[in-house]
């Protein structure tokens, strides 16, 4: 496959908040709330706060946007017991007001949840979670260093119960173990013959939490999580892994615990894997060299890229600059292809150099008009279309943000029935619509409209009705390698309100 490579071709950083490039960014709205504070916004494509909740509790990481006009977000509890990176320990419903539908605190001295949450389409919420486990166990699982105790990563599901929730599933990567270091522990195995397992000695970057020894508490760094409603899975990020992890979510706890069962017969074990081969014996190449956030399944809606894992890269270009990368994953049925000892793709199918860096958080979204939404934590967050020029740009860098189109449920079920005014346009308006100059030796401008929020797509066709000429979102026409004589522009304006022009071609 051809890699789609661009550098954003334009750098503009100013002091306003809010800076709109061109009339070609998404239509739609940012969801962000800064870490550690506690306001959640909600903005339109011109800046403007369109809606804003007053939260009682400070915001640990990431806030998503429900069908129903609520917002879920991991919370900051303020008894945790265990302290790293993205601390969390709550997460909370909220109605339009901000208050509070249900709420659960997953936390005590044995596990606390951190970092990402991903909603699903009925409702429940999955959180990443640490959980303890002790040196003796450590030393016991095979090992090979085990001073302290670590935390390894687990998943809950929540069920909403009332004002509280129930644990209806969960998974943990402590039953998906493998060692090469000692063959009287548990877990000894060849690496290389089980990439389906995590080396529990694979892993020596440090940092996350307090605990001592090589890695610190937080031993995998889990930062990211997404769900695939078709193929009923979840893919996974690890920062100190560099890699991506793709487990099955149809299982039953029991199963997922094991190597059994679920829609790809194999329980809990990963079914694919992406970045660091070499963390499972193979001697394929690093592909993610370092720090890895937010990946994500992108829509397969009819817009570009659909199904492909899209993943924050914080060191994927050359010099160590971040990007956004996205590959497409080998799958087969509910499994993926091994190529070889490793998982392809060999290199990512698509790439966007970041306009900024960032070693910590940053996310992406994959518009369905083509285009790119780019977060990066700490710094900004901007758009760029397929060429990649800047059409938006937001002066705040919350560790995650999110976009939402026009149509989508929760922006209806908060904003109305038309949240980006694209029902609007009038006749008035219409009727003032005109391509000049007319007739033209090739190019025709379209004038009398402004894109704004709004979508434009144009039709040409001769006089036998043969389609000539296509686009989206352009404000004219280049003709310029047709035949002199009449065609008609046929204009659709939202998929709502369509109107036709006579244009005449003379050289």
């Amino acid at each position: 496959m051809k890699v789609k490579h661009y550098v954003a071709a334009l750098f503009l950083i100013g002091c306003s908040a809010f800076q709109s490039i061109n009339a070609q960014s998404f239509n739609g709205y940012a969801l962000y709330n800064l870490q550690n504070q506690n306001t959640t916004y909600l903005i339109d494509d011109a800046g403007n706060i369109a809606h804003s909740w007053s939260c009682s509790s400070s915001c640990n990481y990431a806030v998503l946007l429900k069908d129903n006009g609520n917002i879920v977000r991991g919370t900051k509890y303020s008894s945790n017991q265990l302290n790293g990176a993205a601390i969390g320990g709550r997460i909370e419903e909220l109605d339009e007001n901000a208050n509070v539908v249900w709420e659960y605190v997953y936390s005590n001295s044995d596990y606390c949840s951190h970092h990402d949450i991903t909603l699903l389409p009925n409702g429940n919420v999955i959180l990443t979670a640490w959980e303890v486990k002790s040196s003796a166990e450590l030393t016991q699982a095979g090992y090979d260093n085990a001073s302290s105790d670590k935390w390894p990563t687990h998943f809950v599901e929540l069920q909403q119960n009332g004002t509280s929730a129930d644990i209806v599933w969960e998974w943990h990567i402590w039953d998906h173990l493998i060692q090469d270091y000692d063959a009287s522990k548990d877990n000894y195995g060849i690496v290389s013959d089980h990439p389906e397992l995590m080396d529990i000695n694979a892993i020596s970057s440090s940092g996350g939490g307090p605990g001592g020894g090589p890695g610190g508490g937080d031993w995998f760094h889990v930062n990211g999580v997404d769900y695939n409603e078709t193929l009923d899975q979840l893919v996974f990020s690890s920062r100190h892994a560099s890699e991506l992890f793709i487990i099955d979510h149809s299982t039953s706890s029991a199963e997922a615990a094991g190597h059994t069962g679920g829609n790809s017969g194999m329980g809990g074990d990963f079914l694919y894997r992406w970045g660091n081969p070499g963390n499972y014996g193979s001697s394929g190449s690093q592909t993610i060299a370092a720090a890895v956030h937010d990946p994500r399944w992108i829509e397969d809606d009819g817009r570009p890229m659909g199904g492909y894992i899209q993943y924050f890269n914080n060191s994927g270009a050359s010099g160590g600059g971040s990007t956004v990368d996205a590959i497409e994953a080998p799958e087969n049925g509910f499994l993926y292809d091994l190529t070889g000892t490793s998982y392809g793709p060999a290199n990512y199918d698509f790439r966007h150099v970041c306009l900024a860096s960032n070693t910590g958080q940053g996310a992406s979204n994959a518009m369905s008009n083509g285009n790119t939404f780019v977060n990066v934590s700490q710094n900004y967050m901007y758009e760029v279309d397929q060429s990649g020029t800047v059409v938006w740009q937001y002066n705040a860098g919350p560790t995650k943000a999110f976009r939402y189109e026009c149509d989508n449920p929760g922006i209806i079920a908060l904003l109305g029935e038309d949240p980006c005014d694209l029902l609007s346009i009038s006749e008035e308006t219409l009727s003032q619509v005109n391509l000049y100059p007319n007739p033209s030796s090739g190019v025709f401008q379209i004038d009398g409209f402004k894109l704004g929020q709004n979508n434009l797509t144009i039709t040409v066709v001769d006089i036998y009705g043969e389609v000539v000429f296509e686009a989206t979102n352009a404000l004219s026409i280049d003709l310029s390698n047709y035949a002199n004589g009449v065609y008609f522009a046929k204009m659709n304006f939202n998929n709502e309100k369509t109107i036709t022009r006579k244009i005449s071609l003379l050289r």
